[in-house]
């Protein structure tokens, strides 16, 4: 279960972790009368997404006639799929330096790991990757949390040393509210040192293991209308699914081949628009419909197919495939990688279907990767 930003700040506030004065609204009136009684404010669409900023969805005000303005600009918007139906308006921060907190898990260390880094407001990825030094990590014992000399390390190694008074109860303010909510992240990002000297939780992150969720019943997150309405597609048609930012669709089977295409589709220059698992044993009306969902996303500009068969078989899949390319007059560039059981019979029902497979997956990757260029022209 994901929340919203406003969702996430009221149980920090209950927390004890400092937050802006807000109020969440659902007209331009609301923001205007929002802005009135708390200053100088920002408008935040409210949608479970990153990347909010570089979309539009978040935008200063200083007086009640700008207010009503960019939420009128923000109300309606759609960022990532979502539309926006409620914003937060936040007292505006005079921030002089942005910082990031955060806890996830480290599947390779089996166990939680708190992150700090005194870089912050973008993603911890990306700092990760440019400024690997600026990042801290603490695997503290999942049975007893973080220890406070741990913490103080922390802090020093992130070389925040002079705000380690103020930075230690945070910590572990966040590390209790992740126990206690069975968290797989949660997040400050940023986390913003005001012109007061104060700390500030200027943006949150939470979301909750669904395998946890019977000991949540009572909460209400993110709910199903705001579902990303492909995912949700996705899960009726029982399609292991998940959104990317690319523009190259692209279906597997089996989750490791999947992330492993992701990855070459990446080193070839391209972006993957999702993760599309079709399982094992997939018959060709699966794959029909894996295609029928990638083609109705706007975003998608290649598709690429890479199966390894098992228990999968590769005449099943040119048939979906076959089939699919048929029903739907689908014009999309389409690359097919395959091998494994049946792999001579999928061949040829592809190459008589004019669908010439690839040699290899690094190969398929890198002919998705320029026709989809060529198509997005």
């Amino acid at each position: 279960m994901k929340f919203l930003e406003y969702q996430v700040k009221e149980r920090f506030r209950a927390a004890g972790v400092p937050v802006p004065d807000g109020r969440v609204v659902r007209t331009a009136d609301e923001a205007a009368l929002a802005a009135g009684a708390l200053g100088p404010i920002a408008v935040k669409a409210q949608v479970p997404v990153g990347g909010r900023g570089k979309a539009g969805g978040i935008k200063l005000a200083s007086t009640p006639a700008d207010a009503k303005r960019v939420a009128g600009e923000i109300l309606g918007m759609t960022i990532k799929g979502y539309i926006v139906k409620e914003v937060l308006c936040e007292t505006a921060q005079e921030i002089t330096r942005e910082l990031y907190l955060g806890l996830t898990l480290d599947r390779d260390a089996r166990k939680p790991v708190l992150i700090l880094s005194a870089q912050g407001g973008m993603e911890i990825e990306e700092v990760a990757e440019t400024h690997p030094e600026a990042i801290a990590k603490l695997h503290p014992d999942p049975w007893r949390g973080p220890l406070p000399f741990e913490v103080r390390d922390l802090i020093f190694r992130a070389g925040l040393g002079p705000l380690q008074a103020q930075l230690t109860p945070l910590v572990v303010k966040l590390y209790a509210l992740a126990r206690t909510y069975d968290a797989l992240t949660i997040e400050i990002n940023p986390l913003a040192l005001t012109r007061d000297g104060g700390l500030v939780a200027a943006d949150g992150k939470l979301e909750i293991d669904e395998n946890a969720m019977f000991r949540h019943k009572d909460l209400h997150g993110a709910d199903d209308t705001e579902e990303d309405p492909l995912e949700a597609e996705a899960k009726r048609r029982k399609l292991t699914y998940v959104r990317l930012d690319g523009s190259i669709g692209v279906i597997g089977n089996g989750a490791g081949l999947v992330m492993n295409t992701l990855d070459l589709v990446q080193r070839e220059g391209g972006r993957a628009a999702n993760f599309l698992d079709i399982g094992g044993g997939a018959k060709a009306e699966v794959v029909h419909s894996a295609l029928e969902l990638l083609a109705s996303d706007p975003q998608v500009k290649g598709i690429l197919i890479n199966i390894f068969g098992g228990i999968t078989r590769g005449d099943e899949v040119a048939h979906g495939i076959i089939d699919a390319t048929r029903d739907l007059r689908l014009t999309l560039p389409l690359v097919v990688r395959m091998t494994g059981t049946r792999e001579e019979e999928g061949r040829r029902l592809l190459e008589e279907a004019g669908i010439t497979p690839a040699v290899s997956a690094t190969a398929a990757a890198r002919r998705i990767v320029e026709l989809s260029r060529g198509s997005a022209a």
